[in-house]
């Protein structure tokens, strides 16, 4: 849901309109490499800088859960809420023939601040609990496997899915962002108030 691979699959054929099919399977593997390491990255040294900013895994929690819902909206409502990449990085991707996969590919449209802030969560909750921490990673592993398929078949599933199917798609994973943005700002608010 928060990666929604369905919609950024769709982004992705629009912001390469004159690419051939060899070159978007190509970026579409690098971009999704490039987020494994960001991603994994910040999964493991994330709550680290947290903590040594003085922020608290609640606080980051509740903030993160906000910065969902935000994201949520944008999806189910279709505005520009500037989380994933703007109209005018949208329009400097289409406009140059450089390569799409580091921006805003890989950076902001799947290793974005959702996403970002979701492994850092779901790391924090997996403490020292070994069997959890690989739980997390695999499921990380599991979700960008899912991106992948769906930027190597975009052109396929956006010809066959329509318009209308993409964004009635997007809109359902945005309801269902929304709440679980609303129970991780609930969950953070419990831990605080636990830990207080």
């Amino acid at each position: 849901m928060i990666l929604d691979p369905i919609g950024t699959a769709a982004v992705f054929v629009g912001i390469t309109p004159r690419d051939s099919e060899e070159r978007r399977r190509a970026q579409a593997i690098r971009a999704t490499i490039i987020s494994v390491v960001v991603l994994l990255g910040f999964a493991f040294i994330g709550e680290f800088l947290l903590r040594a900013m003085g922020i608290t895994l609640a606080a980051f929690q509740i903030a993160g859960g906000l910065l969902l819902f935000v994201l949520a909206f944008d999806m189910v409502m279709q505005r520009p809420s500037g989380l994933r990449a703007t109209e005018s990085e949208r329009s400097e991707a289409e406009a140059s023939d450089d390569d799409v996969s580091v921006f805003p590919l890989a950076i902001p449209l799947i290793a974005g601040p959702g996403a970002m802030t979701s492994v850092v969560l779901l790391r924090g909750r997996a403490g020292s609990d070994y069997a959890e921490v690989v739980a997390v990673v695999a499921a990380l592993g599991v979700a960008l496997a899912i991106m992948l398929v769906c930027l190597l078949a975009a052109g396929t599933m956006t010809r066959v899915v329509g318009k209308t199917g993409t964004h009635v798609i997007g809109r359902v994973l945005g309801v269902v962002l929304a709440a679980l943005s609303a129970q991780l700002v609930i969950d953070g608010i419990q831990q605080s108030f636990g830990s207080g």
